[in-house]
């Protein structure tokens, strides 16, 4: 049984270089933690049973508990930042505890790293579920763990599915490489857009008021709204950040119950949203209400998804690393009553005209059931 000051001293050892330097440089406490837990039979195998056994560690911390979120980026534990350099994951784990990624490194990063090292511990004193080795362990993955395809979301064939975390009675799903064009593909996730993590740009459907669904509506907007929210220990919201935002830039462009052209974006912070790794919520006017219902123009989709990336590149470069990824719901096709096929036709057709002018973005759609991706022709 490795010890905690062995455990500490290679968990160290390994934040800079990250999970890509397992396979360069033998970690021999890690690769034994490895063995011990079942995760792997020896050197050969040994990174991919040390990611599984940090992994593993991660979820006993807690993935929704600050020292989890922060120790799956430090240590790029999460979709698409496995290979982020040192200071990318820092800068991510630091906005975790919202400070500085110097104050994190001096204050918050040594606990980070110590808890993980008892986590690991913790795994190793319950014996090993599953026989064999060979790096399976059989462990179902936590949230938004999906695995991607081997091409990265651009590559080219068959799409993968993975299971991402857990939606009623079945995971949602994550589908690589649904094809725009020839050339282009995104990523499609049958899944609460609240659940989703490290997409920087999250998109939601609103009416031409810029009025928010209620918290309590089974909406993208209600659901961000409610995710994004600030609460008190006893879990009262004492931060309705999203609203609160809208409601500044209505009063800012001289429009407080008045509508916007529909198309209109107009762009808010992530709120608590920004622990998951999203950094902006795009607000998509594109529903005019009718009496007691909503009017959405297949037209306004289109404007509204130039508009989010008209933004996007506008805004890009605030960030380090820069914005490249982006998630799109089918607007239009809850309250706005359009049928999902025709809203995505329609963002199909939006998405593949801004990508033949920038390729460089990630481009995702989610969506809620599996009845509505079979419905769009996805899956």
């Amino acid at each position: 049984m490795p010890t905690y000051d062995q455990l500490l001293e290679e968990l160290k050892s390994i934040r800079r270089p990250g999970l890509p330097d397992l396979r360069r440089t033998d970690r021999p406490t890690l690769r034994a933690a490895a063995v011990a837990a079942g995760l792997c039979d020896g050197s050969d195998d040994a990174p991919a049973g040390i990611e599984a056994l940090l992994k593993e560690a991660v979820r006993r911390l807690g993935e929704r508990d600050l020292l989890g979120q922060a120790a799956a980026h430090t240590f790029g534990l999460l979709p698409d930042r496995r290979g982020a350099p040192a200071h990318d994951r820092r800068k991510m784990a630091a906005a975790v505890y919202g400070v500085t990624s110097e104050r994190f490194r001096k204050q918050q990063e040594p606990q980070v790293i110590q808890q993980l090292a008892e986590a690991v511990l913790t795994v190793l004193r319950e014996p090993p579920p599953f026989a064999g080795g060979g790096g399976s362990t059989g462990r179902s993955p936590g949230p938004d763990t999906g695995a991607r395809s081997s091409g990265g979301p651009n590559a080219a064939g068959p799409s993968t599915i993975a299971p991402s975390g857990r939606i009623g009675q079945e995971p949602p799903l994550r589908v690589e490489a649904v094809p725009v064009d020839a050339r282009s593909t995104f990523t499609l996730h049958v899944s609460p857009i609240e659940l989703l993590r490290d997409i920087e740009v999250l998109v939601s459907s609103e009416n031409v008021y810029l009025e928010m669904s209620k918290t309590f509506r089974p909406t993208v907007s209600g659901a961000l709204r409610l995710a994004a929210a600030v609460r008190d220990p006893a879990g009262e919201i004492v931060d309705d950040v999203l609203a609160r935002e809208l409601a500044a830039w209505l009063r800012a462009h001289g429009r407080p119950g008045l509508p916007i052209r529909p198309g209109t974006v107009v762009p808010t912070s992530p709120g608590a949203l920004a622990a998951r790794g999203v950094r902006r919520i795009y607000h998509a006017a594109v529903a005019t209400p009718r009496d007691d219902t909503y009017e959405v123009r297949p037209e306004s989709i289109a404007r509204a998804v130039s508009a989010c990336f008209a933004l996007a590149r506008a805004e890009r470069d605030r960030y380090e690393p820069a914005l490249s990824s982006i998630c799109f719901p089918l607007l239009g096709a809850g309250r706005g009553g359009l049928a999902p096929a025709v809203s995505a036709t329609w963002l199909r057709w939006a998405i593949r005209d801004e990508l033949a002018r920038d390729s460089r973005w990630r481009v995702h759609l989610v969506v809620r059931n599996r009845e509505i991706a079979e419905a769009v022709g996805a899956l």
